[in-house]
């Protein structure tokens, strides 16, 4: 497979990222808000969905799977706020599970990244441009990502 590259400029775009980037990793010492820059990048551990079969049983079966690091950054960025991640942990392990768009005053809103046990970043931005990369360094995992749904 070759490396992934998405790019993001409105909220149906950022939802494509946001499924390729669901349970992937990151610690929270590799997010980095740069002011001066007006800009928000993170480095993660994506699981390779795009690599796995179409059902969850055949998935299940495989012994080993996916991950890839991967860079994800947004520009324009006005201001960042983080709730229920402790930024005083930089070695703490963050999942995420989602990545969403809220419109406010077109084209500026607000970027919503959720991650497991209730932690969020909130990104205010001018107007959305976020780009995904692959970074090239992709290993074997025995571990699928799973969810309780109940």
């Amino acid at each position: 497979m070759s490396d992934l590259r998405l790019s993001a400029e409105d909220a149906a775009d950022l939802e494509v990222i946001s499924a390729f980037l669901q349970d992937a990793v990151t610690r929270v010492g590799d997010l980095a808000f740069l002011p001066s820059a007006r800009r928000f990048a993170m480095v993660l551990n994506r699981f390779r969905w795009e690599g796995e079969t179409s059902t969850s049983k055949q998935a299940s079966a495989r012994r080993t799977h996916e991950r890839v690091r991967s860079g994800l950054h947004f520009d324009n960025v006005l201001k960042a706020q983080a709730r229920g991640i402790r930024r005083d942990h930089p070695d703490g392990v963050l999942n995420l599970l989602a990545i969403r768009f809220e419109e406010k005053d077109a084209p500026s809103g607000i970027v919503v990244l959720t991650f497991s046990g209730g932690g969020e970043l909130r990104l205010e931005v001018e107007a959305l441009d976020a780009h995904l990369s692959d970074l090239g360094l992709v290993w074997e995992t025995p571990h699928l990502p799973e969810h309780d749904l109940g």
